[in-house]
């Protein structure tokens, strides 16, 4: 696969393609990130490409792009709204700040079928989207808190890492989390919550910046010795497979004897041999690859007329410490 570097509108779009530059006259059904230094997006952009290899003779190509930096929002924001003054087919976005992307699209406008793919816009604004194509990402959260809850029975002290303030897909996990902890809805912080407690200074957030997520790991395992749960929203600390070996190496004994545990959202392949390595307990996957291999069709369907299922999830594969499933391989 060889990687070229496009101009759209004023805006540097970094854009991975399949067999190269985009055919001249193809017509773009872009895929927009919210950054490309994240490997989790670069599984999503195979599943594009991958798109355009069985659909050589397709009229449309798919377009996997986003900002260089997972931290520039503003730069998502631009992207699309250049792909939308260029007249592109569809777009499929996954947005980094919701609020700002909504603003964006009620003022732009757009004639093109647009859906969100892993994040979804806020609820008030969903309205400007086809459909949802992704995780469903508060049952995510509740998968953390459940598996949580069966490693550590009477609770303890925890620990949210999560990644974008403004990110509706973190937020939602995050929510799913508390709320099965607590048995209720519209929980907003674990306070002796059924014995769980979120330690002050959490949650964090990481900008979806992977030296940040680990340092902030590191800063929170020495300020909190007796720390009984640390909860990776996302999986951005290992992402950095050295600094989170590292991190984790500092609390080894703990993690082998299940006084500290820990729970990561994502099972990419640092991930999963992190899981074999008593890293962490328990992984709960998404399917970036189908969704940056099915959002093209998904807006085909659009543009012709069809109707969509709205929310359309993906799946979720678990590693547990009883069945470590994809990460066993």
């Amino acid at each position: 696969m060889r990687k070229t570097l496009f101009v759209l509108a004023g805006a540097a779009l970094s854009v991975a393609l399949a067999g190269g530059a985009v055919a001249q006259d193809k017509k773009i059904l872009a895929v927009v990130v919210k950054g490309l230094d994240n490997p989790f997006f670069t599984v999503m952009g195979q599943g594009c490409a991958d798109w355009n290899a069985a659909h050589a003779d397709s009229e449309y190509e798919c377009l996997y792009t986003g900002p260089a930096l997972s931290s520039d929002e503003a730069g998502e924001v631009q992207i699309v709204q250049d792909l939308i003054s260029k007249g592109v087919a569809g777009i499929a976005i996954s947005p980094s700040n919701a609020p700002a992307m909504a603003n964006m699209l009620k003022a732009a406008a757009p004639t093109m079928p647009i859906i969100t793919v892993d994040a979804d816009l806020l609820p008030e604004d969903k309205a400007l989207r086809k459909t949802y194509f992704g995780t469903n990402n508060y049952d995510m959260g509740v998968g953390m808190a459940k598996e949580a809850m069966k490693l550590k029975p009477e609770g303890g002290t925890v620990c949210l890492q999560l990644g974008n303030v403004a990110a509706a897909n973190i937020n939602e996990r995050a929510a799913g989390f508390r709320d099965t902890i607590a048995g209720a809805k519209g929980t907003e912080r674990l306070n002796n919550t059924n014995g769980w407690t979120e330690i002050e200074g959490c949650p964090t957030y990481t900008n979806d910046d992977i030296p940040t997520a680990n340092q902030q790991m590191a800063d929170v395992f020495t300020a909190n010795p007796d720390l009984d749960a640390f909860i990776l929203v996302g999986g951005w600390a290992q992402f950095g497979p050295q600094a989170y070996a590292q991190n984790t190496d500092q609390v080894m004994d703990k993690l082998k004897s299940k006084d500290l545990i820990i729970i990561a959202g994502d099972t990419l392949p640092p991930q999963a041999q992190a899981f074999r390595e008593g890293r962490s307990h328990f992984q709960i996957g998404q399917r970036p690859y189908q969704m940056g291999n099915e959002a093209p069709d998904i807006l085909i369907s659009l543009i012709n007329g069809e109707t969509v299922e709205d929310p359309k999830f993906t799946g979720l594969d678990l590693c547990t410490l009883e069945d470590p499933g994809i990460c066993a391989k």
